[in-house]
């Protein structure tokens, strides 16, 4: 079992721009600072941003397989959605637009996004095809 995820970014000030819109529609709150980290979560930090001023960068210079990958389960398709949205208006890049991936499960509603250091994040829940 996982108890909380951690994500290099650059500029920390600028990734908690770019992650709480994104993470508010997933129920996260900010709930701890730290000089070189922030962590968000429901009742304790589960999403850590980690500064690392050395970082090189992600993005698709170096490839479309680097950066960290993340999931975030959500509990409805209408989160999945907000989630990239957010994630868009942010400043975030498509990886994949929100639907169901029946090749890993027919259930399977998800959408990834990239965001401004290369990490891929994913929102998924599982719920029934309409």
């Amino acid at each position: 079992m996982i108890d909380h995820v951690s994500i290099a970014v650059r500029d920390l000030k600028a990734a908690a721009r770019f992650y709480e819109p994104l993470l508010t529609t997933l129920g996260f709150t900010r709930l701890r600072d730290w000089p070189a980290s922030i962590g968000y979560g429901k009742k304790y930090p589960e999403f850590w941003l980690n500064e690392r001023k050395n970082l090189s960068a992600f993005g698709a210079d170096n490839g479309a397989q680097n950066g960290a990958h993340v999931a975030l389960r959500v509990r409805e398709a209408a989160a999945v959605d907000a989630f990239y949205a957010a994630a868009l208006a942010g400043g975030g890049t498509s990886d994949g637009t929100p639907g169901f991936r029946p090749e890993y499960n027919a259930s399977y509603y998800a959408a990834f996004i990239r965001d401004p250091d290369g990490n891929r994040i994913e929102a998924v829940t599982f719920t029934a095809a309409k």
